[in-house]
């Protein structure tokens, strides 16, 4: 629980960052944002996306030690270790996020001023820049492999061994406790991580556009709701 209380606080900061004015979009017609304030959003929606990821891995850690060495679990997870683990996230995920602004602030914006997203996603405003972006677009992709490709293999990893100690209890109640407890975050990792790797990973399409808007759609409203959801729903 200590985990998805800080799960709980980022769905709820991501979703503060970005619905409000999509929906202030949807019922008016002024659909203007100063340059600082999309900035803002912008290295907010990172920062929240990166430290989640993060947080995810750090929860199927938490589910490989509780069910493959559930005698050392108070030992190894003890709260010193929660703590560093959390702190870590959120740091790390408001670090990267800041490098990915200041790169930013870097490019001049001379050509058009409309952002074609439902908010300030970085690649959108990345395509108004009137310079050369290949910087910036190798560290969102070097990011990209750090914060989604790294933690998906570590997130395999912890399940597969996992599934391996699951299926060797004997009995089928304790069996089925143990893939009750993995469900829910199985669940949240799959649909988070599928989405993030399909948003910023798949080559560029005359089709990709409009997907990454529909998809961006689910991170910002439906993930957030899912979340309790699926967490409470499991409990």
């Amino acid at each position: 629980y200590f985990f998805l209380s800080h799960l709980a606080i980022i769905d709820v900061s991501y979703a503060s960052n970005n619905v409000p004015t999509m929906l202030a979009n949807l019922v008016t017609q002024n659909r203007a944002i100063s340059f600082i304030s999309c900035i803002m959003q912008t290295f907010l929606y990172l920062a929240f996306a990166h430290t989640e990821c993060l947080i995810l891995v750090a929860m199927s850690y938490d589910r490989y030690v509780a069910i493959c060495h559930p005698l050392q679990y108070t030992v190894i997870m003890s709260w010193t270790v929660c703590t560093v683990l959390v702190t870590t996230c959120w740091l790390f995920g408001f670090v990267l996020s800041l490098i990915h602004v200041l790169l930013l602030l870097r490019l001049p914006f001379c050509g058009p001023r409309e952002v074609n997203h439902f908010f300030c996603e970085i690649v959108s405003v990345l395509k108004l820049a009137c310079a050369d972006t290949w910087i910036n677009e190798a560290v969102i992709f070097g990011a990209s492999v750090l914060v989604l490709v790294g933690p998906v293999c570590l997130v395999l990893v912890s399940y597969t061994s996992i599934l391996w100690t699951i299926l060797k209890i004997q009995s089928g109640e304790g069996r089925r406790k143990a893939f009750s407890t993995c469900s829910s975050h199985l669940c949240v990792v799959g649909f988070f991580f599928g989405i993030a790797v399909v948003v910023y990973m798949v080559p560029e399409s005359s089709q990709k556009k409009e997907q990454e808007k529909i998809l961006s759609l689910f991170y910002n409203l439906f993930n957030p709701l899912l979340n309790p959801v699926i967490y409470s729903l499991r409990n």
